[in-house]
C-alpha cells in the first residue's frame, strides 16, 4: 500500500518476485528424473505409503500381483468394519458416538460399554466457565475454520498438563475436545452473526440427553427443534466423515505435528487449517455454489438435452467458474464409486421426502446420472460421484448455512484425527521428516557492491 510519501512497495515487491521467477522454476520433468513423487503421488495415480495403521482403510482400487492397479467398488472401513454396515446398523442417533468409541478403542462395544461412554462424552459437552463469553463472544472472526483454530489453541490454557505425551491422557484431551467442538463450531456461527450481521444471538446450551447430532441441530435453531430423520441423517454425515485413512491431507498434517511431541491441541489446529482449504474440506461449498447456479440456469429441468449441455458446458470452461471442473465427481482414491455418496443419496431421498423437495432432490440425481453420461462418451471412463455431491444438499435440508459446512466436517473429522495421533504415539515415537531434493545451482557469493 502507498504511504504518506506514495511510495508503494507492493509495486516494489512485484518486481522482485517477477524476477525471482527465473530462480524458483522447477521444470517437471527432474521429479521424474530424480524419482520425487510429486504430491506424495505414484505416476500411477497412487499415494505414496507413509505410515501404518489399524484405524481406517480407504478401498478404491485393487493391486494385482502383476503389480498392475485395477478399479473397483469403493468402499471405507473404520477398524475393520465396511461403513455401509455401520451406518445401517447405527444406535438411533448415536452412530457417530459409536464411531468415535470404535476409532479410538478398536473394536464395537456391548451395551453396557456404550451407555458409559455415551455419559462420559456427555458431561465433556459444556465448555470451560467464561469460555463463551471470553473466548467466542468477545472476538468473533469472519470465517468459521480460523476461529475454530484460536479456540482449539484457546483450549490449551484451561488444560492443567496440556503437554502430556502420554497416550491415555492424549485420548482423554482428545474425547474432550471431540465433545466441545459441537458447542465451538455453533457458537461460533453464532456470534459472527450476531456481531456482524446484527442477527438475534440464541444461545443453547448443549444437553446431556441429546446425541451430538442432536445437539448441533438443537443448539443451531432458535427454536431448538428437529425431527428424527434429521437428526439420523445428520448423524449419518458425521459418521462418513469421522476418518478417511491415514493420508487423507488433514490427518496426515496430524500425524505430521503429533510426532514433533507438541500437544495435542497445536496438532489439532494444523489440522483445521489443513481442513480449511477447498481441495480438501472446502469442497462441498464448491459444489453447493455450482449447483445454485446451475439450479438457476435450468429451473430443476431434467430434460436431458438441456442437461447435457450444462455438462459439456462445464467440462469446456464455459460455464460457473470456468475450471473445467465439475465439483462432486472423482477422487483421488476412490474410482468406481465413493462409498458415503451412495449411502448419502438414499438418505437424502427420505428426508427430502419428508420435508417436500422431491424435485430438488430428483434434479440431484438426474444430473449426477449426465455426469457419469457424459464423461463416459469423453473420456472413456467411469467417475465416481464424491460425498461432497450430496452432503451441501444435505446440509441444505437441515437449514445448516454454508458457513458451517466446512466446521461440521471437522466436527467430525476431530474424531479421526485423535484415533491417528494415539495410535501413531502408540507404535511410532520418531518425528517426521520427508527428504526433498536440491536442484538449484551452487553459487559463488559476490558482494552487494559487486551485484
Amino acid at each position: 500500500m502507498p504511504d504518506s510519501t506514495g511510495y508503494n512497495d507492493d509495486n516494489i515487491l512485484a518486481r522482485f518476485f517477477g524476477k525471482s521467477s527465473n530462480y524458483t522454476d522447477i521444470p517437471n520433468k527432474l521429479f521424474k528424473e530424480y524419482n520425487v513423487k510429486k504430491g506424495l503421488r505414484n505416476e500411477d495415480g497412487t499415494g505414496v505409503r507413509i505410515g501404518l495403521t489399524r484405524v481406517s482403510d480407504v478401498i478404491g482400487y485393487q493391486t494385482l500381483e502383476d503389480g498392475s492397479v485395477v478399479p473397483c467398488e469403493g468402499d471405507l472401513c473404520f477398524r475393520g468394519y465396511s461403513i455401509k454396515d455401520l451406518i445401517r446398523n447405527r444406535q438411533k442417533n448415536y452412530g457417530f458416538e459409536e464411531t468415535v468409541f470404535l476409532l479410538l478403542f478398536g473394536y464395537l462395544p456391548k451395551r453396557d460399554e456404550f451407555e458409559r461412554f455415551k455419559q462420559a462424552m456427555a458431561i465433556r459437552y459444556d465448555l470451560p466457565d467464561r469460555f463463551l463469553i471470553n473466548e467466542i463472544l468477545s472476538s468473533p472472526s469472519k470465517n468459521l475454520m480460523n476461529r475454530l483454530q484460536v479456540l482449539t489453541l484457546a483450549l490449551y490454557n484451561y488444560d492443567d498438563d496440556p503437554d502430556s505425551q502420554d497416550v491415555y491422557q492424549t485420548m482423554l484431551k482428545g474425547l474432550n475436545l471431540i465433545a466441545k467442538f459441537p458447542s465451538l463450531g455453533c457458537y461460533s456461527y453464532q456470534s459472527k452473526m450476531h456481531t456482524l450481521y446484527r442477527q438475534s444471538l440464541v444461545i443453547h446450551y448443549p444437553r446431556q440427553d441429546y446425541s451430538i447430532a442432536e445437539n448441533i441441530l438443537y443448539m443451531l435453531r432458535p427454536d431448538g427443534k428437529f425431527t428424527q430423520r434429521e437428526a439420523n441423517l445428520l448423524d449419518a454425515l458425521l459418521v462418513m466423515h469421522a476418518d478417511h485413512g491415514g493420508g487423507n491431507n488433514s490427518t496426515f498434517t496430524n500425524v505430521v505435528v503429533g510426532s514433533t511431541a507438541t500437544d495435542l491441541y497445536s496438532a489439532v489446529s494444523a489440522s483445521i487449517g489443513s481442513l480449511k482449504g477447498p481441495r480438501h474440506g472446502g469442497a462441498n461449498i464448491s459444489v453447493s455454489k455450482m449447483m445454485n447456479e446451475i439450479i438457476s440456469m435450468t429451473h430443476y429441468s431434467t430434460d436431458k438435452d438441456q442437461l447435457r449441455s450444462v455438462v459439456n458446458g462445464l467440462l469446456d470452461g464455459e460455464l460457473y467458474d470456468h475450471s473445467g471442473l465439475i465439483y462432486g465427481f472423482g477422487h483421488a482414491v476412490y474410482t468406481l464409486s465413493d462409498p458415503r455418496a451412495e449411502l448419502l443419496r438414499s438418505l437424502c431421498e427420505k428426508l427430502a421426502e419428508e420435508q417436500h423437495c422431491e424435485e430438488k432432490f430428483e434434479f440431484y440425481r438426474a444430473f449426477e446420472a449426465m455426469v457419469k453420461e457424459v464423461v463416459m462418451e469423453r473420456k472413456g471412463r467411469t467417475i465416481p460421484t464424491n460425498v461432497d455431491f450430496y452432503s451441501g444438499f444435505a446440509y441444505h435440508m437441515l437449514g445448516i448455512p454454508e458457513d458451517l459446512f466446512t466446521p461440521l466436517f471437522a466436527i467430525a473429522r476431530v474424531a479421526g484425527w485423535v484415533a491417528h495421533n494415539v495410535e501413531n504415539k502408540e507404535y511410532d515415537g520418531k518425528i517426521m521428516r520427508p527428504a526433498t531434493k536440491y536442484v538449484g545451482d551452487r553459487l559463488e557469493f559476490t558482494a552487494m557492491e559487486d551485484r
